[in-house]
């Protein structure tokens, strides 16, 4: 039996794509058959199945992975003719160099090959998924599917899923940037410094408080305090802030972390290490992280 039948007219090519799928699925024990057919410009294939196994699994199995052969390429031609436009109207703040990094980033996003790692990158998969699912559904709906026809007159309506995981993209890009930019700074004003102590242990206790400590084992976190007050900085700011500011401003020859896998905040680790670099280490384990107990 005929489960679909894909025309194009142009020079968008899935073939290649549809054979691929025929060999997985074969994986999966799933056989198909593709036919075909041309009609002057028109370029048909005819996806068949055998209807003695043809059932509801095999179907959504089917109709998941050409939805997302046709999800990529909706991105394909999104990007060639208007992702650019797009980046340039409404991020023109950003440098050609970085909208073409951001675009980079963008397509490894939609695609689906960027790492899961925070809120907004499992909101873009959250995206993602919808607009595959709209693509399915469209697909049910219509066993004649003209390509062209379906990606002009569908994109409207996928554009705007596309379009909100572009917003997340940038959002994230701007926030790294201002980071990196923000540790440049503060290593600058390290590096230009001399020295006011040479060693800072920062313990990290058992549900993330923290205790700072000179090498000598004093207790320095209280000058950091009064540091902050002479300097007039809010002296309310959470203590990741305040052990910052007392690094920076100290600019230790050496800052010795001890028990970084208690760390809630794995950014405030990364940032002392970006600052201070060679200068700044992870002890694997001493006397002194087993003696500290108290919690700031």
């Amino acid at each position: 039996m005929i489960v679909l039948n894909l025309r194009r007219n142009d020079d968008l090519d899935f073939v290649k794509e549809l054979q691929e799928l025929r060999d997985i699925l074969k994986k999966k024990n799933i056989t198909i058959g593709l036919v075909e057919s041309f009609e002057g410009d028109t370029h048909s294939v005819k996806v068949i199945c055998d209807e003695k196994c043809y059932d509801e699994r095999v179907k959504n199995t089917l109709y998941l992975y050409i939805s997302n052969i046709l999800y990529n390429i909706v991105l394909e031609q999104y990007r060639k003719k208007e992702m650019f436009e797009f980046l340039m109207e409404n991020y023109f703040f950003l440098k050609q160099d970085e909208i073409l990094e951001v675009e980079d980033i963008i397509m490894s996003v939609l695609k689906g090959e960027a790492t899961v790692n925070d809120d907004r990158m499992i909101y873009c998969l959250n995206k993602v998924n919808s607009i595959i699912e709209k693509i399915k559904e469209c697909l049910e709906e219509n066993e004649e599917i003209n390509i062209q026809g379906f990606v002009t007159f569908r994109m409207k309506e996928l554009r705007q899923g596309i379009e909100d995981i572009i917003e997340k993209v940038v959002e994230e890009y701007m926030v790294e940037k201002e980071y990196k930019e923000f540790v440049k700074l503060l290593k600058y004003f390290v590096d230009i410094q001399e020295s006011r102590i040479d060693e800072i242990n920062i313990f990290i206790q058992d549900g993330g408080g923290y205790i700072i400590k000179d090498k000598y084992g004093n207790d320095i976190f209280e000058e950091f305090i009064k540091e902050l007050s002479e300097c007039k900085v809010d002296t309310e700011a959470n203590i990741e802030d305040v052990i910052i500011s007392g690094l920076i401003t100290n600019a230790p020859k050496s800052v010795i972390i001890h028990g970084k896998e208690k760390c809630n905040n794995k950014e405030f680790i990364n940032t002392i290490i970006n600052v201070f670099g060679e200068r700044a280490y992870c002890c694997k384990g001493c006397s002194e992280c087993k003696i500290v107990k108290t919690k700031i």
